[in-house]
């Protein structure tokens, strides 16, 4: 059982990941192809990011905030509920 909560969880910090970089990086008014560039990566490593394809190494969290001039911990920052009514 806790083996299924601890991939569920993990599974989940990916979703708010996700969610977080897409959410960053229009607030910051860049597309994918600005992102990745400024970043050093390729467009479509963005897009897997943003669907939640594949995970990013804490070294790629740590590049895309500083591209994006926000704090590393703001990517992996769940929403709380109160927080998603105040958005």
């Amino acid at each position: 059982m806790h083996d299924k909560a601890l991939a569920s969880r993990a599974c989940n910090i990916r979703e708010v990941f996700a969610r977080n970089l897409r959410k960053a990086r229009n607030v910051k008014g860049l597309s994918q192809e600005a992102l990745a560039y400024e970043a050093g990566i390729d467009r479509t490593y963005i897009s897997a990011l943003e669907r939640g394809v594949y995970s990013a190494t804490i070294d790629m969290v740590g590049k895309l905030a500083a591209v994006l001039e926000i704090e590393p911990s703001a990517l992996l920052e769940r929403q709380t509920k109160s927080r998603a009514r105040k958005v």
